[in-house]
């Protein structure tokens, strides 16, 4: 909401940022200005409402659990693997580098990377499926959004702005393809951006990741990944980054962010490559059932009492709550280490001297 300025009030910084937003950005970019909130609030002198909303993301217990969260690799032996947060990290750089060149807003953008994980489960997408058989909708983009607007905050949510509502909600690819809208279509070209970065970001750190712990070698990886996106991590990222700024159309309407024929169809064989000879095997592992079975033994615990949440990390009170989202949402908001050492406190024999 953009004051009127008497001649003797000179215009905020925040007003300068606005009318710089206006001036600079693509005329289909997102303006912080007036973006809608649940509820209304006294604006900042110094920052736009997006530059807002990512420090609050920042800011979050739920951001700082990242760090401790697996990507795809539980409880690796090395110091150099993808945890949730690098991921995130990673992921919001390309989007930013992208927006960037099209004239988009790079503080929305930045807003919806770092909060677009928010609410993953411990042991990554592994523990997100086990948390969804006992929890049946359960999707990791959804609870990210329930982070933002309940969990945070003692229960007052973060009340950010609609748009990086939207962006963290619909952030989500379907399985079989590096596009696609398993989770919705995104409100504006900046979510859009976000979510192709999303897959940019993982399908070649995973494959890294893979290398460093000798799932796979650079051989066995298709010829056709390599002839088309290039034949080192940083070569293939870049490859994909710059085919999207010059395929899409930071002019149009939404719908506008995409690769070229060829690009995307290479970025699917790695996407397929990394699911049969990286995901697949590794979901088959008994440590994964192992992690699986902690998720859910924990769930099941809390469900039946959520009294039983520890009262240093019970959320808000909500009476409209059933046991069980009460318990999903504590489960969904551990770390993998805090995850295993409460499995062992409740269910492992101690020893215990006479």
């Amino acid at each position: 909401m953009t004051r009127t300025n008497a001649a003797d009030c000179p215009p905020t910084v925040r007003e300068r940022l606005e009318a710089r937003e206006e001036l600079m950005l693509s005329p289909a970019a997102c303006r912080s200005a007036d973006q809608p909130r649940a509820i209304e609030e006294p604006e900042s002198d110094l920052r736009t409402r997006f530059q807002r909303d990512r420090d609050r993301i920042l800011h979050t217990k739920a951001f700082r659990r990242l760090m401790h969260k697996t990507q795809v690799f539980i409880a690796p032996a090395g110091d150099h693997y993808r945890t949730r947060l690098t991921h995130t990290l990673e992921v919001t750089q390309i989007a930013r580098t992208i927006g960037r060149a099209l004239g988009l807003n790079e503080d929305l953008i930045e807003a919806i990377g770092l909060g677009h994980d928010l609410g993953h489960t411990p042991f990554g997408h592994a523990g997100e499926r086990a948390l969804a058989e006992v929890f049946p909708g359960f999707r990791h983009n959804r609870q990210s959004l329930r982070v933002v607007e309940v969990l945070e905050r003692d229960g007052r949510g973060l009340n950010l702005t609609a748009a990086v509502r939207d962006g963290i909600l619909n952030h989500s690819k379907p399985r079989s393809a590096i596009t696609g809208n398993a989770a919705g279509t995104p409100g504006t070209l900046e979510a859009e951006v976000l979510k192709l970065s999303d897959a940019v970001a993982y399908i070649n750190h995973d494959l890294d990741d893979a290398l460093r712990g000798g799932l796979v070698t650079i051989d066995q990886v298709p010829g056709v990944v390599i002839d088309t996106l290039g034949a080192t991590h940083a070569r293939r990222i870049d490859t994909l980054v710059t085919d999207i700024v010059t395929q899409s159309d930071s002019e149009s309407v939404p719908g506008a962010i995409a690769l070229s024929p060829d690009v995307r169809a290479a970025a699917d064989i790695l996407r397929d490559f990394l699911f049969e000879r990286v995901y697949t095997p590794l979901n088959q592992e008994a440590n994964t059932h192992r992690a699986q079975h902690i998720v859910k033994a924990l769930f099941a615990w809390f469900a039946e009492d959520p009294t039983r949440i520890p009262e240093d990390y019970r959320g808000p009170v909500d009476q409209a709550d059933t046991p069980e989202r009460t318990a999903a949402d504590f489960v969904a908001s551990m770390t993998d280490h805090y995850a295993i050492e409460l499995y062992e406190e409740l269910f492992v024999p101690q020893h215990w001297s006479v």
